[in-house]
């Protein structure tokens, strides 16, 4: 049964049962006795000049809420005019990191309004696209002519055993073809079988001689080196081929 401070009634003979149902209504009331363990300030409201200031209390899940409702003040009488104001300086500007909030700090020193910013960084950018391929570069101009081809030169002619096969080498040093030739020598003859001179080879003598009349003219219009190398080993090889080319003249 709930709690009825009337009772047990004045001047009532004492019944057990009912101060047990009393005692037994109080325990239920104690228990139901909401815990307080925060206070929470809802709303504050400025009311007219004039207006009865008022509050509201309540509870919930343990937290008491306030609603406040103050009059506003009468106005105070014209402060002392303050310093003039003379100019803004910004003391720093702070990078922060991606995602910061941006923040702004403002101070007075009786002259100046002093600033100092704090502003985030943007994030990286994602990669971009790939370019366009660069299309095809203007021509290179053309390289200037090469010296002329002066004469031409054998650097050598080197005599190879028999039945080996004839060779030429043959370079260029910019202004010089430059030859050199490998000539393998022919098969001695053999006596016959009395002691005498056996038989002629493929081609005679004469024939040879016959074959080559004239041709060592070729070589007359070979000029040989007329200016003389400081260095004695290269002064050396030009004397050799002039004497080379001057011995092959008919």
């Amino acid at each position: 049964m709930p709690f009825d401070p009337s009772l047990p009634l004045p001047n009532s003979p004492l019944e057990s049962q009912v101060i047990r149902d009393q005692l037994q209504s109080l325990f239920v009331l104690i228990n139901n006795i909401v815990t307080v363990t925060a206070a929470q300030v809802d709303s504050t409201n400025t009311l007219p000049q004039g207006s009865p200031a008022n509050v509201n209390v309540s509870v919930s899940g343990g937290t008491l809420h306030f609603s406040f409702d103050i009059p506003q003040g009468q106005e105070g009488p014209m402060g002392q005019q303050g310093p003039p104001f003379a100019q803004a300086v910004v003391d720093a500007v702070n990078t922060v990191n991606p995602g910061d909030p941006a923040a702004v700090g403002v101070s007075f020193d009786g002259t100046n309004v002093r600033f100092t910013f704090d502003i985030p960084r943007g994030s990286d950018g994602g990669q971009g696209p790939a370019g366009n391929d660069g299309g095809q570069g203007p021509p290179g101009n053309d390289g200037a002519q090469g010296p002329p081809f002066a004469q031409a030169v054998v650097d050598g002619v080197t005599t190879l055993d028999p039945g080996n096969p004839a060779t030429v080498g043959v370079s260029f040093d910019g202004s010089n073809v430059r030859f050199t030739f490998g000539i393998p020598r022919g098969n001695d003859g053999s006596n016959g079988s009395d002691g005498s001179q056996g038989p002629p080879g493929e081609i005679s003598q004469a024939q040879l001689d016959s074959a080559i009349s004239g041709t060592s003219a070729n070589t007359n219009n070979v000029s040989t080196l007329d200016t003389a190398f400081a260095d004695p080993d290269m002064e050396a090889m030009r004397q050799k081929l002039n004497e080379m080319i001057l011995n092959g003249r008919r």
